[in-house]
């Protein structure tokens, strides 16, 4: 599957460097790619949704979802993780191992998994957050089957 999305991943590129040269674009098209006019300075800024530097990378085929737009629950979840618990389930922690393949590739352990109160559940309910050694979190509501990556 990895081997799969890397060969994707190099078709998308070539083809869009295909079409950068079809459609004539030359770094004198892109803002602050003149390399002819290295004294100026560029005024070019990141896109308003681009990371601070030290903040986890988007996955770009995943949704969002702001925190504030969570859960009451999922935002006792966060507190609970960022404090390093404790934790109301055994299961809270317990490494993720992303067998539905929805979140990026990475290796066992990198991914915990825990738990979002469902109100009127008699058990742990479908919503998890997982959390990644990246600090990257992700939320389902469907236990497992859709995850959102959770912009802080």
């Amino acid at each position: 599957m990895k081997g799969k999305r890397i060969v994707i991943g190099l078709l998308i590129a070539a083809l869009a460097a295909l079409l950068g040269w079809l459609m004539g674009t030359s770094p004198d098209d892109v803002p602050g790619g003149d390399a002819r006019n290295d004294d100026q300075t560029s005024s070019v800024s990141p896109a308003p949704d681009s990371p601070a530097p030290d903040s986890p990378a988007p996955d770009s085929d995943l949704p969002t979802v702001d925190v504030a737009d969570l859960p009451a629950e999922a935002h006792d979840t966060i507190g609970l993780i960022e404090s390093d618990g404790p934790f109301p389930y055994d299961r809270d922690g317990a490494t993720f191992e992303n067998r539905e393949g929805l979140l990026p590739d990475r290796e066992r352990g990198f991914y915990q998994e825990y738990t979002v109160e469902t109100p009127r559940s008699d058990d742990r309910g479908a919503r998890r957050i997982v959390a990644g050694r990246d600090d990257a979190m992700f939320y389902t509501e469907d236990h497992y089957d859709s995850f959102r990556r959770i912009v802080r």
